[in-house]
């Protein structure tokens, strides 16, 4: 969600409103803000608001850091309800081993990336950070968006997308889940993958920049539904 897309943030809020008793639980996997400059702040108050609705009716949330918000953190938590997962985190739906991702985290090919990330992720990084003002880390947080965008232009999309040795090192890793799931490279596609004489799944969710789209899994396998 951004200020600078009022209808997306809309939109997303009405498909939580619209989330039946029928749904168990609801995931997301990171990069719900553009950017999130700590707890402390007054940011998306009406996304806040929706979330713990959702949770006030008994239907759990489960929140993944992106690397755009990876700075929510426990009072998030309580102000919403949400259940903070761990980037790379096993679960089990209806008798199936399902793998949920951020997606980051695969792309090892983006040497530069991934040394930025292992810099802001550091607590000695978030630590200080955290310590300046409001203001001050707006004017951060933007400057890292600018540079972002500046720096996809001079990458190719291969780079930028998920290392295939990566994604099988985490499928063994992991025992061979039916589905893995993640989002970050904006490539959304449902893969099969034979991995060891094992068939699995690795689905690229889509990003909510023009369009929403989201998962339901059931008894019935998964579906795939537009906003």
């Amino acid at each position: 969600m951004c200020e600078s897309r009022p209808s997306i943030t809309d939109a997303f809020t009405s498909f939580l409103n619209k989330i039946n008793n029928q749904v168990d639980a609801l995931y997301i996997l990171g990069d719900l803000f553009e950017y999130w400059i700590g707890d402390d702040s007054k940011q998306h108050k009406n996304v806040i608001e929706a979330l713990k609705e959702l949770t006030d009716r008994h239907i759990q949330v489960f929140l993944m850091h992106g690397n755009r918000d990876f700075l929510i953190g426990s009072g998030f938590e309580k102000k919403t309800g949400a259940v903070l997962l761990n980037d790379l985190t096993l679960i089990e739906i209806y008798g199936k081993k399902v793998l949920l991702c951020h997606g980051d985290i695969l792309c090892t090919d983006d040497i530069e990336y991934q040394s930025f990330r292992k810099k802001i992720r550091s607590e000695s990084w978030k630590n200080e950070f955290l310590k300046k003002s409001l203001f001050e880390r707006i004017a951060v947080a933007n400057e890292f968006r600018k540079e972002s965008e500046l720096n996809k232009k001079n990458k190719s999309q291969e780079i930028m997308d998920v290392n295939n040795d990566e994604v099988n090192r985490t499928l063994i890793r992991f025992n061979y889940p039916d589905f893995f799931i993640h989002g970050h490279t904006h490539r959304p596609y449902c893969h099969s993958i034979t991995l060891d004489g094992r068939q699995m799944q690795r689905i690229v969710l889509g990003d909510w920049y023009e369009q929403g789209s989201y998962l339901i899994l059931n008894a019935q396998g998964i579906e795939i539904h537009q906003v």
